[in-house]
């Protein structure tokens, strides 16, 4: 996707926005709980148990994160102390301990290898009731039915309760790409290129590198100081970006620049972009039409003052013959003119 750098950085902030209002409203318990009413989803009632999962399958791309919105209320006299979620099939009756992707225990020994340290809770305190979690670093195996267990004591004893409603996930391969925010270029100023990953939770930093690719040639990594920056959206959610400063030159005109993002697993994606550079063009000064004649007229004059001096050094040259074996006399075959003005000629004669 490739839009302007206005209109990217209004569609980045509006994500940003977006993503932090939705967390917000899944952070906070709604006071239309108790009528069965929430802005995300319907609540289902049970022996005095209550959950509110969201509607539907809950769809994300593998490599990014997912919010699973929930929150829960309790008989009056069940205290509610550790929250515990499965992954296991609808079908199954009860869910076994080699199905739990997260508990509120210290002992995290019981958690499926492949979700350890993947699953947080949006909030930490159980007392709230909110058991909305996050899931990061997503694959696609993570597709499948979720299920909420809450444990507690039920007038003084240990007990707990497993909500029959469930939640779907379903992870699919990756379609979003980067977005790339590219500033006006001008040749030898200094600028600033932005890529920023898709998705915006609080896993693993992905890796972001930046590849550059002139006509007709393969990708070389361009020269220039590269930034990595996360951005806290809010205390479960990230942005991560990179940037790229160097100067634009002749060179990168018409080029492409591609930044690509590695996700943990192996997952990537990348977004192209061609940069647009403005040149500076060389200035040729045309002469100045009001000079032109001046000078034309100076050179004329100089012409004639040395072809005056020339006829004059032809006029002042004196043609002696030898003298005559008979008379013994000489002949003068051009007289010495002898007026001021041809002395004058004749400094610059000799």
């Amino acid at each position: 996707m490739f839009v302007s750098w206005r209109e990217r950085s209004s569609l980045h902030l509006f994500r940003m926005y977006a993503l932090i209002w939705v967390t917000l409203l899944y952070s906070v318990r709604h006071g239309s709980v108790a009528t069965g009413a929430s802005v995300w989803g319907k609540q289902h009632c049970q022996h005095g148990f209550c959950i509110t999962l969201s509607e539907g399958k809950i769809t994300a791309e593998a490599g990014l994160c997912i919010i699973v919105p929930c929150s829960f209320t309790t008989a009056d006299s069940f205290t509610p102390e550790h929250i515990v979620w499965y992954k296991c099939d609808p079908l199954k009756q009860t869910c076994r301990d080699s199905d739990i992707i997260f508990h509120t225990y210290e002992n995290r020994e019981r958690v499926h290898s492949g979700f350890k340290g993947r699953v947080s809770l949006l909030e930490p305190d159980v007392s709230q009731k909110n058991c909305s979690i996050v899931i990061n670093d997503l694959k696609e195996s993570d597709s499948g039915s979720y299920h909420l267990r809450v444990n507690g004591l039920l007038n003084g004893k240990t007990d707990g309760f497993t909500f029959t409603p469930i939640t779907t996930i379903s992870i699919k391969g990756r379609n979003q790409k980067p977005i790339v925010t590219i500033p006006p270029l001008t040749e030898g100023q200094q600028t600033t290129l932005t890529c920023t990953a898709p998705g915006s939770c609080s896993g693993s930093r992905p890796k972001i590198s930046w590849m550059w690719r002139g006509a007709g040639e393969k990708d070389s990594h361009i020269a220039g100081n590269i930034t990595a920056e996360t951005n806290n959206l809010t205390a479960v959610t990230h942005s991560h970006s990179s940037s790229l400063t160097f100067n634009p030159s002749a060179e990168h005109h018409n080029t492409n620049v591609t930044c690509k993002i590695n996700f943990v697993g192996g997952r990537t994606t990348e977004e192209t972009v061609t940069l647009n550079v403005n040149l500076k063009l060389v200035q040729h000064h045309e002469p100045d039409s009001r000079v032109l004649p001046w000078a034309v007229a100076g050179i004329s004059l100089m012409v004639n003052v040395l072809l005056i001096i020339y006829i004059g050094c032809l006029r002042s040259e004196r043609k002696e013959v030898k003298p005559n074996e008979e008379d013994r006399t000489y002949v003068s075959v051009q007289k010495r003119h002898s007026s001021s003005e041809y002395d004058v000629i004749d400094q610059y004669c000799h």
